[in-house]
């Protein structure tokens, strides 16, 4: 686990022994071969001018190159275990010898607790194997200040102490870490002091009960039973007696009810001491109306003209509601970007409240772009509802818009590139009732390409929205800070996308908080292109058409992408059961865990873990089979996922072209056995998610290829970075998992008026760096069985990153 952890988190002086060793190693073993390896090594992006500000070090009094690399490569996660690898192939032995920990050992661990607040809690790390340790203990990858010895003291503990804690042992320039420890902490809900006096630590008591709700079919479901209790309470969910698939954490979660989770619920709660049920709740579940009715009242009140235009309105409705949302992030051959990703989840969590049947995806190719299109094409009918967001980088030519695959090569051209009015196009020969166009990219003219498309005629219809997240001809940025990111545009759309107002009004007010933001006041604005004459809006309710052939059609189509295996249990020879889940990111990013259920007392230790995946997927066994959700890249989901599990997360699903078929591997020891035991079983879980379509295949109606070009010229998009440190947060913005470098010069005052108060600090260019690069090669539709995300309360920090889609 310690391997695991970013390198920053080594300490200061630890990194500036290394970098005594590399700036002075012989030719060869330096920290520009350090570099190279660990741009190679895939993960780690690293660009030439960041690679340039490391060698002007040396201009500095006390600067060193391999100093601020070992930083920059913290900052990116860069992991012990990769330093050390790269070392090792470096020959570098006496730079390794500083991250070898010899004597140190912990005897005895932190343990998880679940408490109450206002008790007093200790976490607890002993070590042993030199005469001066040194500990310091860390909340996720912050050091908690007052942790410097080997408990850790919560008196009283806080609501906002919970979390993820670990602690590093350190003697000179050896150091170890212990395990990750989880606290949570509830606050009392009808429990007094008074009654635990006298009752076992180990008793587990309910201190959150689940409430009874009354739903209509859509809605969101959400049951709450928190319990503390030492060890760590277990949960499982029941529904008319029955065990819910995936009922195993705290929170029980339905995104969208039918008729079908109507019933009584209740919680057990266990541990290896005591067993605990909730109180049985009701969930009623009743019809959603199709149309909002106008009374008699209501109708006389108005003058007749306005009475019958509203009495109409009243009545506006969707056949259906599909949406597709792309956000490409992992580009081949240009810059990379965080935001869609953050974007995409939270928009899918927003739409799916409204209804839409959302098809989420990260990081297509041109052809796997272009048969998703094709397939959410297939959703679409007459009166259907039809939602397009983009994030990524783009351009815009001759008035089309032009989205672009991750493996663009450089330069691009529009054919190599989706054409946003193609697929308009499209979607008006399916008769919808609405077309949405949000798109999260530049606007900026591709000076590469000098393409003038000859587009076939679009049909005049009232019934278009395009809202642009920057005008024409500028660019679109993003808040990076701290291994997370929110994009411009969706940072104030998410504040009022589910509001029951007209799209083009619900955008007009989005335009207005961004123009209110001196963060993005000359710099990005909302543009919105409209031929919708109705009052049509996101909101509006779903008309139900029966079992059509149409509607089961589409509803066929969709849930086709997204069925994830079921949860199952695999039983070893040796007697120990393991768990293996699934949950959903996107319609393309699966996470997989193992959890050991059944241990037989004569095994000392077992763990089971997942490998040899289809090569279809790529997967790098150093991020699979990971402790903590965060540790595999997966930041969105994190909190809903059963706890103390191992975690593996697959991305690019639509990739997979056989079945998905992988090993679960069982290590365990029995005592007086030095060798550890290992047994394996294969297991098939079929085609989860959006694997199902096959989109990983050639084009197979290029139905919305671009027209060939009869003109084509060279140029190079710019590409700049904005550097901001925030002085007043919004409430709704976003924190970071990771930590992210800033630079501080030249303070501006903003004027104090604004939602977002930030102080500029410094704009630099990287148009040069842009051309100068060289560029290595190098993903949410949770459902029933996945356990939604709660909604993560990201925050402006004092580090923020505004930057460019290109």
């Amino acid at each position: 686990m310690a391997g695991s952890l970013p390198i920053h988190l080594l300490g200061e002086p630890l990194l500036r022994r290394l970098s005594v060793v590399l700036d002075r190693a012989a030719p060869g073993k330096g920290w520009r071969e350090l570099a190279q390896l660990a741009v190679s090594h895939g993960r780690i992006k690293l660009s030439s001018l960041e690679l340039e500000q490391c060698s002007l070090q040396v201009l500095e009094p006390e600067g060193s190159p391999s100093l601020s690399l070992l930083r920059l490569m913290g900052k990116k996660s860069c992991t012990v275990v990769e330093l050390v690898q790269f070392l090792q192939t470096l020959d570098q032995p006496e730079a390794l010898q500083y991250l070898s920990p010899p004597g140190i050992k912990i005897v005895v661990q932190p343990d998880p607790k679940a408490v109450l607040s206002g008790q007093m809690v200790k976490l607890c790390c002993l070590a042993v194997g030199h005469p001066f340790l040194h500990y310091q203990w860390f909340k996720q990858t912050k050091e908690v200040l007052h942790g410097k010895s080997p408990e850790l003291i919560f008196n009283p503990v806080k609501v906002s102490d919970s979390g993820t804690y670990i602690c590093r042992v350190n003697s000179g320039s050896s150091f170890v870490f212990s395990r990750w420890a989880q606290l949570d902490v509830y606050d009392l809900q009808g429990v007094s002091y008074g009654s635990l006096v006298g009752v076992s630590e180990n008793k587990i008591r309910i201190c959150t009960q689940p409430q009874s709700q009354n739903l209509k079919v859509g809605d969101k479901l959400i049951l709450e039973c928190h319990a503390v209790g030492n060890p760590v309470p277990h949960y499982q969910w029941f529904r008319n007696g029955l065990q819910l698939t995936n009922g195993n954490r705290k929170e029980y979660m339905v995104s969208s009810v039918d008729m079908e989770h109507q019933g009584t619920y209740w919680c057990r709660v266990s541990n290896d001491q005591d067993e605990q049920e909730s109180k049985k709740i009701e969930v009623m579940i009743g019809r959603k109306a199709l149309a909002v009715e106008c009374t008699e009242e209501e109708f006389s009140s108005f003058g007749k003209p306005v009475d019958l235009e509203e009495q109409s309105d009243c009545k506006l409705s969707a056949v259906d509601k599909v949406a597709l949302l792309i956000g490409n992030m992992s580009y081949w051959n240009h810059p990379q970007l965080k935001a869609p990703m953050v974007d995409v989840y939270e928009l899918t969590n927003l739409l799916r409240q409204l209804n839409f049947k959302v098809v989420s995806l990260l990081d297509l190719t041109e052809s796997e772009m272009r048969n998703a299109v094709d397939e959410f094409l297939l959703l679409l009918d007459r009166g259907v509802y039809g939602l397009l967001y983009y994030a990524g980088h783009g351009y815009e030519n001759y008035g089309n818009s032009f989205m672009v695959p991750v493996d663009a090569p450089n330069p691009y051209r529009s054919a190599n590139c989706l054409c946003v009015q193609n697929i308009l196009k499209l979607m008006q020969e399916k008769e919808t009732g609405l077309n949405v166009f949000l798109l999260d990219m530049c606007r900026k003219r591709n000076e590469y390409d000098d393409t003038i498309l000859i587009l076939d005629a679009l049909k005049v219809t009232a019934n278009i929205v395009f809202g642009y997240a920057t005008c024409q001809g500028a660019e679109a940025f993003e808040i990076q800070h701290s291994g997370l990111a929110n994009g411009i545009f969706m940072k104030f759309l998410k504040e009022r996308l589910l509001e029951e107002k007209k799209i083009t009004v619900l955008l007009d007010e989005v335009a207005e908080d961004m123009g209110k933001c001196h963060l993005t006041k000359g710099k990005q604005a909302l543009e919105i292109r409209s031929s919708l004459s109705e009052k049509r809006a996101l909101s509006d309710p779903i008309q139900q058409t029966g079992s059509s052939a149409e509607s089961l059609a589409r509803n066929l189509q969709w849930a086709k992408a997204h069925e994830l295996p079921e949860s199952m249990y695999l039983d070893f020879k040796c007697g120990v059961q393991i768990q293996l889940g699934f949950a959903a990111e996107f319609s393309n990013v699966m996470i997989i865990y193992t959890r050991i259920v059944k241990k037989p007392p004569e095994i000392l230790v077992c763990n089971a873990y997942v490998t040899d995946f289809p090569l279809d997927l790529d997967v790098d066994p150093k991020e699979a089979n990971k402790g903590t959700p965060e540790e595999t890249g997966s930041y969105l989901v994190s909190k809903d996922l059963p706890k103390h599990c191992l975690y593996t997360r697959l991305s690019s699903l639509q990739k997979l072209k056989e079945h998905l078929i992988f090993t679960v591997c069982l290590h365990y020891e029995y005592p007086g056995i030095e060798d550890s035991m290992d047994e394996r079983k294969e297991v098939n879980v079929g085609k989860p998610l959006i694997a199902k379509l096959g989109i990983h295949h050639g084009f197979r109606k290029n139905c919305c290829m671009s027209n060939r070009p009869f003109h084509t010229q060279a140029s190079t998009p710019v590409a700049a970075e904005y550097y901001l440190s925030a002085n007043h947060c919004h409430p709704n913005s976003y924190p970071g998992i990771h930590h992210q470098n800033c630079v501080h010069s030249d303070h501006l005052r903003q004027p104090e008026a604004c939602h977002c108060n930030v102080t500029l600090n410094k704009l630099t260019s990287r148009q040069e760096a842009w051309n100068n690069a060289s560029h290595v090669r190098r993903n949410n539709l949770p459902v029933e069985t996945t356990d939604d995300t709660v909604d993560l309360a990201f925050g402006f920090s004092n580090s923020l990153r505004l930057s460019k889609k290109q």
